[in-house]
């Protein structure tokens, strides 16, 4: 099989094509055939050395995955060799899916349906998931909210405005001028160019990706009794902002889950979701696609092609 593997923390220069025996699954664990995985910007901070979420080197990084089941381990029972399959592995240890082949647990694996392009799923999981989590479990998304999501355009932020839609939410979502279009097309009530204006509140649901002082804006937006779901650390005075107005204010990381990655698939079945793929990168150039990811600003995802 290939592999990328890094024998210490630093630039994308680090990452390296390796070949290595392709393994066999253990108890409960699936073998797949890696068709897609999604680079996200938690892969070179983890590559990088700034979040240590592994350990030290060396080690291989990769949490996304779609592809096709090779072989299963001893008890599996959902799955059988050519099944389709995508999902979040191991997160957050090491899964290993920048490569041809993963070992991953079937307990974090959904089906891919027919309808479901493999490329869109294997870079939907972490970002996929990371929305639906936010939304719908910590934020308790209700039909007719009023839902604001800042960054609307980037990896997460476009799979929430599409979540919140098909679950009956008024969307407005934030974005750069030239990603407004983009927002409106999928589905977003509401876009608004962060460098020009504010959104108009009060919101029952914020999700602010990037947090810190930002945070204190989003809790300024939201009313009495609504909530703002971060997926970074947060300012002290935002925290104390959100306790005298009443606001329900709270950071979460993903974490795989089969039966949320099912929900994203039949979503996806319905037309009801698209992952917008930005562009591709054979697996050799893992570290370009990094790159990519962190300078180009994209709008949607970028992803690896073994």
């Amino acid at each position: 099989m290939q592999i990328i593997t890094q024998e210490r923390t630093g630039s994308a220069q680090v990452l390296q094509l390796s070949e290595k025996p392709t393994p066999e699954p253990g108890p409960g664990e699936l073998r797949v055939r890696v068709v897609a995985a999604g680079v996200n910007p938690v892969d070179a901070a983890v590559r990088a050395g700034d979040f240590p979420l592994i350990g030290a080197p060396p080690f291989t990084l990769g949490w996304d995955l779609a592809g096709e089941v090779e072989a299963v381990g001893p008890g599996v029972r959902w799955y059988r060799p050519g099944d389709r399959v995508a999902g979040l592995a191991r997160f957050p240890q090491q899964a290993a899916t920048y490569a041809s082949h993963a070992i991953v647990p079937e307990e974090e694996i959904a089906r891919v349906p027919s309808q479901v392009d493999l490329q869109q799923a294997g870079a939907l999981p972490l970002a996929g998931l990371t929305a639906w989590q936010a939304l719908v479990v910590a934020g308790g998304l209700a039909p007719r909210q009023r839902v604001l999501i800042h960054s609307g355009a980037g990896g997460v932020g476009h799979l929430a405005v599409q979540i919140a839609k098909a679950r009956g939410a008024h969307v407005t979502a934030t974005a750069s001028a030239g990603k407004l279009e983009l927002l409106r097309e999928l589905g977003a009530d509401i876009a608004v160019d962060y460098h020009r204006a504010q959104p108009v509140g009060p919101f029952d649901l914020v999700l602010d990706p990037q947090a810190g002082v930002q945070a204190e804006t989003s809790v300024a937006l939201t009313r009495a009794g609504g909530k703002v779901i971060t997926l970074l650390d947060f300012t002290e005075t935002a925290a104390q902002l959100a306790q005298a107005r009443g606001v329900h204010l709270q950071r979460i990381m993903v974490r795989p889950g089969a039966h949320h990655m099912a929900a994203l698939m039949t979503l996806m079945a319905e037309g009801a979701l698209r992952v917008v793929v930005d562009r591709t990168f054979p697996l050799a150039e893992a570290g370009a696609a990094q790159d990519y990811l962190a300078e180009a600003r994209p709008a949607g995802k970028v992803a690896l092609i073994p």
